[in-house]
Order: structure tokens, then sequence, then C-alpha cells
């Protein structure tokens, strides 16, 4: 589990793909020594185990699977990533709930200054529509955001200055992919309301 607050921005040091998947070597600022093997860390919102170390360095498996339906599969190296290591008992819950499963791909198709922020328009896969609220939680990337508004297209969120810094966002552009995570609650949900005529 993980919060969608990001800890550091790492960079896509190597990346092999072949028939079964890909490995990829990510370049952080953590304290590789105090990550354990078989560690869950988020790449962009993507949770993944960590299958090797070496200084400043971590790898990973990506299956076919995580590859298809995210934004993994078309990284380069070079690539700045938003990571976040997984959530322990105690820790401050700062952002939301995040599972670490994308849910889908949706694009930016609106970038614009907002005061000292900047308003960020995407737009999302129809059967996720339905779970985007405003005013609730959304992960892009990996970064838990508040809705600021939605409608039968896409979202919109506003990104203040401490985050533009902190992530990926600031070189995010129009016509760039990203990773959606709907809010878990909305899931659930939906599920109750599926699964009603049941009880």
């Amino acid at each position: 589990m993980f919060t969608g607050l990001i800890s550091d921005v790492g960079r896509v040091a190597a990346f092999e793909r072949d028939a079964n998947g890909a490995r990829l070597v990510i370049e952080t600022a953590y304290d590789v020594d105090t990550i354990e093997m078989g560690a869950s860390i988020a790449l962009a919102g993507a949770c993944h185990t960590v299958v090797a170390k070496a200084p400043r360095r971590v790898s990973f498996d990506s299956s076919n699977e995580t590859l298809a339906r995210t934004i993994i599969g078309a990284w380069t190296v070079g690539a700045r990533v938003n990571l976040e290591r997984s959530l322990t008992l105690g820790q401050e819950l700062g952002g939301h709930i995040v599972s670490g499963h994308v849910d889908g791909v949706g694009t930016v198709v609106g970038r614009s200054r907002d005061g000292d922020a900047w308003r960020f328009q995407f737009s999302a896969p129809k059967p996720l529509l339905r779970f985007i609220a405003e005013k609730g939680s959304i992960t892009v990337n990996g970064v838990s955001l508040t809705v600021n508004g939605a409608d039968d297209e896409g979202f919109h969120v506003a990104i203040i200055p401490h985050t533009m810094a902190m992530t990926t966002f600031a070189g995010l552009q129009v016509g760039d992919p990203v990773n959606l995570e709907i809010d878990m609650l909305a899931r659930y949900v939906k599920r109750l309301l599926e699964t009603e005529d049941l009880a």
C-alpha cells in the first residue's frame, strides 16, 4: 500500500526488454541499504518488487501485462520516474490509500498557469470516468491528487509549486500519457452496488 506522496524522482538507468517482459534499473537517491530484497516500490504509481540492488540503483522486473497496461512500456533510458516506498505501520497517511495497481492510461490534454499553481487537464478511459468525481481523489503517475472537476471526457487538477518541484509533473506536456489509479473507495462502492441483489 502507498499514500501517493512521492518521496524521490528517480531515473531509468537501464531498460532491457524481451519476450518475457522487462528488467528496469532505476537510479535513486534512496539509501539502498535500507531497502529489502522483495520490497515494494511504486514506479509512477505501479507497484513493483525489488529484485536486485546496487549502489544508488534498484532493479525490478516488469511483466508484459504491466508493460501493456501502463506507461512503463514506453520508457527509455534517462526517463524521470516518480518513486514511493511502501507504507509502513505508524507512518502518517498524508495523501490517500493507493494500491499501486494502475487502472488505465490517460492523456494530458491541457496545461496552463492558474495563479501560483498549474492546471492540468486529462482525458481518461471511458470505463474509469464514472469513478472520477469532483473533490474525490485520484492518482496520476503515482501522485495523490484532488479532482477539481470532471466531465464525460476527463478531469482536471491543480498542481501547486511544491508538487511541481518534487515530482515529474514539470516535464509533462500535452499529449503525454499518464498512469491513472481511481480512488479505492469508489472501486468498492461500485462492487457493492453490483452485488446488492445477492445479499
